[in-house]
């Protein structure tokens, strides 16, 4: 495979900076390896990354997850959470207590998704509000 260029992105201009350009792929990439499918497939879906940025600074215990995504369903919350952890981004710790007791965190997979995350925050900070 060929090495990705960088190409100027269409960036509005009260963008606080010009220096931005995008990766493009070059002929050979194909979708059996895209990096970002790669990435939309650990990630992808409505929870998911609302889900790794609540784990970004400690473990949460399942209910408290529940009550920070307050729409989400207990049951999508679980296979999210499953498929989080089959990807190798949340680890599932199960404490032998009773009631039982579940926490979740991010492991380094996981956090090394946070610059990512952090800039999805900061995009939608700056034009989350903007209306077409």
């Amino acid at each position: 495979m060929g090495k990705a260029i960088t190409a100027p992105l269409g960036i509005p201009k009260d963008f606080p900076s010009s220096s931005h350009s995008a990766v493009v792929p070059q002929s050979g990439v194909t979708d059996e390896f895209c990096p970002v499918m790669t990435t939309l497939e650990m990630i992808g879906g409505k929870w998911k990354v609302l889900i790794l940025y609540h784990l970004q600074s400690h473990s949460v215990r399942f209910n408290e997850l529940g009550r920070l995504l307050p729409t989400v369903t207990q049951r999508m919350l679980t296979l999210q959470l499953r498929e989080l952890e089959q990807d190798g981004l949340v680890h599932r710790e199960v404490f032998p207590v009773v009631p039982p007791k579940v926490e979740y965190s991010l492991t380094p997979l996981g956090i090394s998704l946070l610059p990512v995350i952090s800039a999805m925050h900061d995009w939608g900070a700056q034009f989350g509000n903007r209306s077409n």
